[in-house]
C-alpha cells in the first residue's frame, strides 16, 4: 500500500519552530517531486514548498521564504519542513504530497492524512 504519513504538528507559540516529517511507504518516492501544501477547512488546498527529487531544487510560496526549508531524505522516503519562527497565520493543516514538479495540487498524485499545526499564544 502505498502512503504517505505526516507527522511533527502540534500546538506552539508564535515565533518559534517546528518540524514536520512525512514518511512515505509502499514504493519509492526517490524520482518525484515531494511537496507541502496547507489547507484550512471549507478552503482550497495551498503550496508552501517542493523538493525536486535530487534535492537541489526547491520553491517556496512568497509567505514562507526565509522561513521554512524543505529537506528530503531519499534514503530514508522521508521529506521534512523546517518551520521557523511560525505566526498565527501559519495555522493550518498541512500535507504532503509526491508527484509531479509544480506549485499547484493536480501536480501530485499521491496524498498524507496530514497534520495540524496551530500558532497561537
Amino acid at each position: 500500500q502505498v502512503q504517505l504519513v505526516e507527522s511533527g504538528g502540534g500546538l506552539v507559540q508564535p515565533g518559534t519552530s517546528l518540524r514536520l516529517s512525512c514518511a512515505a511507504s509502499g514504493r519509492t518516492f526517490s524520482r518525484d517531486t515531494m511537496a507541502w501544501f496547507r489547507q484550512a477547512p471549507g478552503k482550497e488546498r495551498e503550496f508552501v514548498a517542493a523538493i525536486h527529487w535530487s534535492g537541489s531544487i526547491t520553491s517556496y510560496a512568497d509567505s514562507v521564504k526565509g522561513r521554512f526549508t524543505i529537506s528530503r531524505d531519499n534514503a530514508k522516503n522521508t521529506v521534512y519542513l523546517q518551520m521557523n519562527s511560525l505566526k498565527p497565520e501559519n495555522t493550518d493543516g498541512y500535507y504532503c504530497a509526491a508527484g509531479a514538479r509544480g506549485t499547484t495540487d493536480d501536480k501530485y498524485n499521491t496524498w498524507g492524512e496530514g497534520t495540524q499545526v496551530t500558532v497561537s499564544s
